[in-house]
C-alpha cells in the first residue's frame, strides 16, 4: 500500500469499496478518502484533504488521536466496536473502527483506518429487545391477571352474601369496603392488560390526531409549556383506529408537559422515513411522530424500563400510561423508542403508512 493510490487499478477498487477507508500521514493529516468516506461522513474530500484527523472523524471520548499515535509507535492494529463520531454537520454516528499502522522502507509510517456504520444494526437489535421484552411483560401480567381474577370475584360474591345476611347494618361498612376494593383491583388489572379490542381501522389524518392531543393538553393545562408543532403535511392519510392513536400519544404528551413544567415547552412533531426497518421487518414508508420536551430528562435507573407496567418516575403516576400507548402503537404493526438525557426527551412513534 502506498500513502495514495498511484494506479488507475489501486483508485478503481478504493473507489468501489462500501466500507469507508481513510489514510492519515504520520503527522495524522489527511492524505486520501474514498467515496463511500464521503458518503458516511458527509464531506467533500477537496475540502478535507490535508485536515488533522480531529477535525474528520471527531470522537467525543477525545482520545482518538492518542490511540493513533501509538498505534504508529508500536506498528499494532487495533479494532473498536460501537465508537461514536462526531460529524462535522453536528450528527452523531456509531462505527466500528479498525485502525491499521503501515510501514514501508524509507518511508514516513501512515495510518490506514476503516468505519463500518452499526447504527442500524444497532436500532434493529434494540427493537427487537424492546417488542419482546413488551411481549413477555404482557405474557406475565395476563397470567398474573387470571390467577387474580377468580378469586377476586370469589371474595366479592362472599362479601355481597354476607352483607345480605349482616343483621347489624352498621357492620356493613366493612363489608361495603372489601367490596370496594374487590372493584378497585378489577380496575387495576383491566389497566394493565391494555387495550381490549383490536383496532377500528379507516383512514386518518395523523395531523388530526397530533391536533385533538395538542387542544386536551392546553385544555388540561392552561399554564403549562408551550406546545409547538413542527408538521409534515405531505404525510398521506394512514390506515389506523383514530381514538387508540389519540390516547398513545397522549399518554406520552402528558408526560412530556409534566416534564417540560410551566416554563418549559414541548414539540409535537412528524415526518416521513423511507426504506425504514421496524423490528426486524422493512417498510417502504413510515410515519414518525416525535414528542419532545426540554425537561430534565429520565433517571438512569428508570430508562430501560419505562414501558414496564408500574415503573413510573412522577409522584402519584401509576405507571400504566407508557405501556398501554406501546401495546397500541404495536397492534398497528409500529414501536415506541425513547432517548433522554438532562434538557431533552424524545419518543418516536413510528407507524407503517401500509397496512401491516
Amino acid at each position: 500500500m502506498v500513502s495514495t493510490p498511484t494506479t488507475n487499478l489501486e483508485r478503481t477498487i478504493l473507489d468501489n469499496l462500501s466500507t469507508a477507508v481513510l489514510l492519515f500521514g504520520a503527522d495524522l493529516r489527511l492524505r486520501y478518502l474514498n467515496p463511500a468516506s464521503e458518503m458516511l461522513l458527509a464531506v467533500s474530500a477537496r475540502y478535507v484533504l490535508g485536515h488533522p484527523v480531529g477535525e474528520i472523524v471527531a470522537c467525543p471520548e477525545g482520545d482518538l488521536e492518542a490511540r493513533l499515535e501509538e498505534a504508529l509507535t508500536t506498528k499494532h492494529p487495533f479494532t473498536e466496536r460501537e465508537r461514536n463520531l462526531l460529524l462535522l454537520d453536528g450528527r452523531s454516528i456509531t462505527v466500528n473502527c479498525t485502525v491499521l499502522p503501515l510501514h514501508q522502507v524509507n518511508a514516513a509510517g501512515e495510518i490506514l483506518i476503516e468505519l463500518h456504520q452499526v447504527d442500524r444494526q444497532l436500532r434493529i437489535t434494540r427493537e427487537e429487545q424492546l417488542i419482546t421484552q413488551h411481549q413477555a411483560s404482557q405474557a406475565l401480567i395476563r397470567g398474573l391477571a387470571h390467577e387474580i381474577k377468580n378469586p377476586l370475584g370469589g371474595l366479592r360474591g362472599a362479601a355481597q352474601l354476607l352483607e345480605d345476611e349482616l343483621p347489624d347494618k352498621s357492620l356493613r361498612e366493612y363489608t361495603r369496603i372489601i367490596i370496594e376494593e374487590a372493584d378497585r383491583l378489577q380496575t387495576l388489572m383491566n389497566q394493565m392488560l391494555g387495550p381490549n379490542r383490536m383496532p377500528q381501522r379507516r383512514q386518518v389524518n395523523i395531523h388530526s390526531v397530533l391536533e385533538h392531543v395538542r387542544g386536551l393538553l392546553i385544555a388540561e393545562s392552561p399554564d403549562g409549556p408551550a406546545i409547538q408543532r413542527d408538521y409534515d403535511p405531505s404525510i398521506p392519510e394512514i390506515d389506523a383506529d383514530q381514538d387508540q392513536l389519540i390516547q398513545a400519544v397522549l399518554n406520552i404528551a402528558r408526560n412530556a408537559v409534566a416534564a417540560a413544567g410551566r416554563c418549559g415547552h414541548v414539540v409535537l412533531r412528524s415526518r416521513v422515513l423511507r426504506q425504514f426497518t421496524i423490528g426486524s421487518k422493512r417498510h417502504r414508508l413510515v410515519v414518525c411522530i416525535e414528542v419532545e420536551d426540554n425537561g430534565p430528562g429520565i433517571p438512569d435507573e428508570l430508562r430501560d424500563r419505562i414501558f414496564f407496567p408500574m415503573v413510573t418516575g412522577q409522584p402519584g403516576g401509576t405507571g400504566l400510561g407508557l405501556p398501554i400507548a406501546q401495546e397500541l402503537i404495536n397492534q398497528h404493526g409500529g414501536l415506541i423508542e425513547c432517548e433522554s438525557r438532562p434538557g431533552r426527551t424524545l419518543f418516536n412513534i413510528y407507524l407503517p403508512l401500509e397496512r401491516s
